[in-house]
């Protein structure tokens, strides 16, 4: 097949990548080229500010592609744009949308395709929505050969999976389970959740590729394991072989206390129980099942970033945060005895 996506190289879509070369497959990627080294050789680099429509009109004059991915399309106009560059160029166009975009609060935990699309609390989810939308629209109107997948935590080994972190990322919550700190987890670390490793993500999605009968479907693709935090920090304390020093608190009071974005995050997402049902993805791709559980994906990536310094992102200013944050809480709790 002849793919070009866009993107390419980020959490979800560097083990996409990587696969489709593995099979020998003709690879185009629009980015700028700041991850691409990481990759095997054997692809063509398109090198576009996919903000500069007129620039990607002319990387991709006269070409024709099997299929288009787009990873890092996140509004309506971006969606408007792609369907203007790609309308007649791709047999498939995969748009990457969010399981985010599911009904919060949730009416039933046990999630499918069918779920209603609604999330008051988080605009990246609701303009996922809209891109939805507009691409089934276009769908139904010129039969744009659309096909939405809906992932819903995925990481790689690059990317330590938690609840409740800072802007840098995660390594400061594991430098604190390193130094035998508390860390935080919203609620009482009881509520389900279910995180995909990036491998298992790459062959469902490829398996989607060029197939006809996911053209005008919405998939969702994540494994079938399902977790409690709990087991989630646990497993990560494991691989770093340290205690699990929990400190739980109300994902509501850590939306309201400050201006990281939790309310999107944990209360829009996170902090929600879901298991997902992936009949449907099975179906349009037989034999497949997610294989690499968390437990084990989980040490993969500790051993790979403490032996990469580059992914071990400092991040003080959220340290002293969650020393606040514990501090408050337990401020609260003796007023509250001694009243």
């Amino acid at each position: 097949m002849k793919v070009l996506l866009i993107g390419g190289t980020g959490t979800i879509s560097m083990a996409i990548t990587k696969l489709l070369l593995d099979q020998g497959n003709e690879v185009y990627l629009m980015n700028r080229g700041s991850r691409n080294h990481e990759l095997p050789d054997g692809y063509h680099h398109l090198d576009v500010d996919m903000k500069q429509e007129k620039e990607v009109e002319k990387a991709v004059e006269g070409m024709k592609f099997d299929v288009v991915a787009n990873f890092i399309l996140f509004d309506p106009a971006q969606a408007e744009r792609d369907f203007r560059i790609f309308c007649d160029k791709t047999k498939q166009y995969i748009f990457i949308s969010s399981a985010s975009a599911y009904q919060k609060p949730l009416s039933d935990y046990h999630i499918t395709e069918g779920t209603p699309l609604s999330n008051p609390y988080w605009a990246y989810s609701r303009n996922k929505i809209a891109c939805e939308e507009y691409f089934m629209r276009q769908y139904r109107e010129h039969g744009f050969p659309i096909t939405i997948v809906r992932p819903s935590h995925t990481y790689d080994e690059r990317a330590v999976a938690l609840g409740v972190h800072g802007r840098k990322g995660s390594w400061q919550v594991v430098k604190r389970m390193m130094e035998g700190k508390p860390v935080i987890v919203h609620g009482d670390g009881t509520s389900l959740w279910t995180v995909t490793h990036s491998s298992d993500f790459a062959r469902a999605f490829v398996g989607l590729l060029g197939n006809i009968h996911a053209i005008g479907e919405a998939v969702q693709i994540t494994s079938d394991e399902s977790l409690t935090w709990n087991q989630i920090y646990q497993c990560i304390a494991n691989a770093l072989h340290v205690e699990f020093k929990p400190y739980y608190v109300p994902s509501d009071f850590l939306a309201k206390c400050s201006d990281y974005d939790f309310l999107g995050g944990l209360i829009g997402d996170k902090a929600n129980s879901v298991v997902f049902d992936n009949t449907k993805l099975k179906r349009l791709v037989p034999g497949f099942t997610a294989v690499k559980r968390f437990d084990t994906g989980i040490k993969e990536t500790i051993k790979y970033i403490l032996a990469h310094p580059e992914y071990q992102r400092e991040d003080p200013e959220f340290d002293v945060w969650c020393d606040r944050v514990i501090a408050a809480m337990e401020q609260a709790i003796e007023n509250i005895q001694n009243i």
